[in-house]
């Protein structure tokens, strides 16, 4: 699942997870569609139970080059449409074209990996909000802008003879007004099962700052993944995983699919 803070994974010879920055000369590309729903969203009391219809695709390329072994360059165009409809009021449609791009730099690897990564993102309001599509007229229009600095840390381990990682990522999101600026908290485990298959979980967690202005509000999101990376060939991998929607604030009580292809050079 992709969903404005994602966590970014690699699978060498071993696996990886966001903190491992690319060797200096390698690429790595990772085309997504995720598929989504909700028929119904959280309320502020944080009751599953606000009357929203939502149907979202969202498709992303998310594309690495190592420019030296410890500073990796990335770029990240999406496009995502979705329709939302309140109770049985009139749908609301929302086409939005995005890019991120920036930087992750290794910071020491003297116990795991320990990186930051800086990045700045343009896309519609509709793509950097968590909550039903905002809009007049029945479309979703206009730009935004989104500043985000982002630690990590990452580290492997051994758990019943098989190989695994486990990554952990903070940020802060600061958005262009009338959004709020957002805190976010991912995490990220995965396992090895053979040479060519790996299990990961993941958690996503979003959480806005009170500043946001109408028709934008407080809110917080908390979505969980459960995928398995199938290595094709030694470039090739395939990703087939589920999200669903826990808790949350504001947000929508959403559950979807993904599907990612990811190349390696």
């Amino acid at each position: 699942m992709r969903r404005l803070a994602i966590a970014l994974l690699a699978l060498t010879t071993g696996a990886h997870a966001g903190a491992w920055t690319e060797p200096k000369g390698q690429w790595l590309s990772i085309a997504s569609l995720d598929l989504a729903g909700a028929s119904k969203g959280y309320d502020a009391q944080s009751n599953p139970r606000a009357p929203v219809k939502f149907d979202k695709s969202f498709s992303k390329s998310l594309i690495e080059y190592g420019w030296s072994d410890r500073l990796t360059l990335f770029a990240a165009p999406e496009y995502s449409t979705a329709v939302s409809q309140w109770q049985n009021g009139m749908p609301v449609k929302a086409l939005d074209l995005g890019i991120e791009a920036g930087a992750r730099y290794r910071v020491s690897d003297a116990f795991g990996i320990l990186s930051a990564q800086a990045s700045l993102k343009y896309a519609g309001p509709y793509d950097l909000s968590h909550g039903p599509i905002q809009a007049h007229d029945g479309v979703a229009r206009g730009a935004a802008r989104r500043e985000e600095l982002r630690v990590l840390y990452g580290t492997g381990f051994t758990l019943w003879g098989r190989g695994g990682f486990a990554d952990i990522e903070a940020a802060q999101r600061f958005v262009t007004s009338p959004l709020p600026d957002e805190t976010v908290l991912d995490a990220t485990a995965g396992l090895r099962f053979g040479t060519r298959t790996c299990i990961m979980f993941q958690s996503f967690n979003v959480v806005s700052g009170g500043d946001g202005r109408p028709p934008y509000t407080y809110f917080r999101t908390h979505k969980l993944e459960l995928s398995v990376v199938r290595d094709l060939s030694a470039r090739w991998s395939l990703q087939l995983g589920g999200f669903v929607s826990p808790a949350g604030q504001n947000s929508l009580v959403e559950q979807g699919v993904e599907i990612a292809l990811w190349l390696r050079k």
